[in-house]
């Protein structure tokens, strides 16, 4: 989890969600009242190609390749310089300074990755770069359990 990306304190929130995790960043990269995210992924189940009849494991195995785009907000716009995400402030005794500074609000993932069925479950596994401001991160491992894909 990115604790560096302050929390929205405005508003009364009934719920409180952790949506779907951008690939190529940890948790909270963007918070806010509002978001937008896109995941594309182009899947190939490779192992039908080779064999007529494969067995369950290798018909349902998968590579993919995926790009993630999206933004989190509060207010009106991700664009506003008022937001949290450009806006830090910091306190000494009597002196407070606020300071803003750009961040660019959408964030982008890409990567590639396995998808296949295991005892029943979905099971992913990827490997993902982030691009924030212009800059790409580290790679970073994605592992996922499921029921779906």
């Amino acid at each position: 989890m990115n604790e560096n990306i302050p929390q929205p304190t405005e508003g009364n929130f009934s719920y409180r969600q952790d949506i779907s995790n951008l690939r190529g960043f940890p948790l909270n990269i963007r918070n806010g009242t509002s978001f937008a995210l896109i995941n594309n992924e182009f899947r190939v189940p490779i192992f039908r190609y080779f064999w007529k009849q494969p067995s369950s494991f290798f018909r349902n195995f998968q590579a993919v390749g995926f790009f993630d785009v999206g933004t989190a907000w509060t207010g009106p716009s991700p664009f506003t310089e008022e937001s949290p995400l450009n806006t830090s402030t910091f306190s000494n005794g009597p002196v407070t300074v606020k300071v803003n500074y750009f961040r660019d609000p959408i964030v982008l993932g890409y990567g590639y990755g396995v998808r296949m069925v295991l005892f029943g479950y979905f099971i992913r596994l990827d490997r993902a770069w982030g691009i924030e401001t212009r800059i790409v991160q580290e790679p970073r491992w994605f592992v996922s359990i499921g029921t779906d894909f």
